[in-house]
């Protein structure tokens, strides 16, 4: 079989290579790859910034964000032929540390943890898997052609729920939210607000394309300028950037009592002035908390995929911009202007 493949550490080493089939001893299910969805994290590990093989093995299978229909299960697994499903990208601690040991490897304490086509696993960028059935998570067939969403979902699904969770450490009726970023993650982010009946602002810094669109079809208000220059105090704001200057204004613009949630990863070198006395200032008068939020476990998986199954299923697909075959997959990292989401069709017609 086909499988997408990179050299780790070795920089531009992305290659289309005959790859063995699944061993049973990789698990009970055996899942057929439909799509992969591509995102930053894949460009990263091409550039070789990061990204780790299965021990023993020189080349790693991308793909973390995927979707795949069931070929073969064991009876009482829950699962059967025909099922749409969706791989977990992390996989626990296998000693397990604490939080592992109650799923929540997304919280893992030791960094054991492996990732599927990022850490030590092979990613879904291949015709055929195996897998256990406690590392799959199960789709209404309803979201066939958008089910590939559902990993970057699980990563706005888990920034709501811990700041929920987080703003109910005392009076909380927000009112507001604020996106930064209308990236495929920020456009969802926006999405679970909007479900949540809030009044969404989405920040960008892109004027002409699909981005402004999608988010006034949200029911949601496109910016185009700073969120210091538009006026808007928050009581939520879900960082998707990743931009340093943008990071410090979701940190220290915003309404009292507010709940930040950082999920872009920034690069590191740039430096910026900041006060932070004023900043810690109105951190302590305010009542702000700040926290990061990375990957998702399996309780946000199923909260995703309720979110996928409640939205709008016309504008979940206008977010899939370009889907290209597989064995095309060099057009799929020619960024175009217009690009939102780009898929990966593993299996093609």
């Amino acid at each position: 079989m086909k499988a997408l493949t990179v050299k780790p550490g070795t920089k531009d080493s992305l290659e289309l290579i005959d790859f063995d089939e699944p061993r049973e001893a990789d698990g009970s299910v055996l899942v057929e790859s439909l799509a992969v969805g591509l995102c930053g994290t894949d460009a990263e590990i091409i550039r070789a910034e990061y990204g780790e093989a299965p021990p023993g093995e020189d080349r790693l299978v991308l793909g973390h964000e995927n979707l795949g229909r069931v070929l073969s299960a064991p009876e009482g697994s829950g699962l059967s032929e025909g099922d749409l499903v969706v791989g977990i990208v992390r996989r626990p601690d296998p000693e397990p540390c604490p939080a592992c040991a109650q799923g929540q490897w997304d919280m893992c304490t030791t960094g054991r943890y492996t990732e599927h086509g990022i850490k030590g696993l092979h990613g879904f960028a291949r015709e055929r898997y195996r897998t256990e059935p406690d590392a799959v998570v199960k789709l209404d067939s309803a979201l066939s052609n958008v089910g590939v969403l559902l990993e970057p979902t699980t990563i706005v699904a888990k920034a709501w729920q811990h700041a929920e969770s987080i703003g109910q450490r005392a009076f909380f009726d927000p009112t507001t939210a604020v996106v930064t970023g209308a990236g495929p993650v920020g456009l969802l982010a926006a999405l679970l607000g909007a479900q949540r009946g809030l009044d969404v602002h989405v920040f960008d810094v892109v004027k002409d394309g699909p981005k402004p669109q999608l988010v006034q079809s949200l029911g949601a208000t496109y910016h185009t300028e700073s969120l210091t220059e538009s006026g808007v105090l928050a009581d939520v704001l879900i960082e998707c950037t990743g931009v340093p200057s943008v990071v410090m204004e979701t940190i220290t613009v915003h309404a009292l009592n507010a709940v930040t949630c950082l999920t872009g990863v920034s690069s590191t070198g740039k430096k910026l002035p900041v006060d932070v006395g004023a900043a810690n200032r109105e951190a302590v008068l305010g009542n702000d908390v700040v926290f990061g939020s990375v990957n998702a476990n399996r309780g946000h998986y199923e909260a995703a995929a309720k979110a996928l199954k409640e939205a709008d299923a016309e504008w979940l697909e206008r977010l899939i911009t370009r889907r290209v075959a597989l064995s095309d997959f060099d057009k799929a990292f020619e960024r175009q202007p217009t690009d939102v989401k780009v898929v990966l069709e593993v299996k093609e017609a």
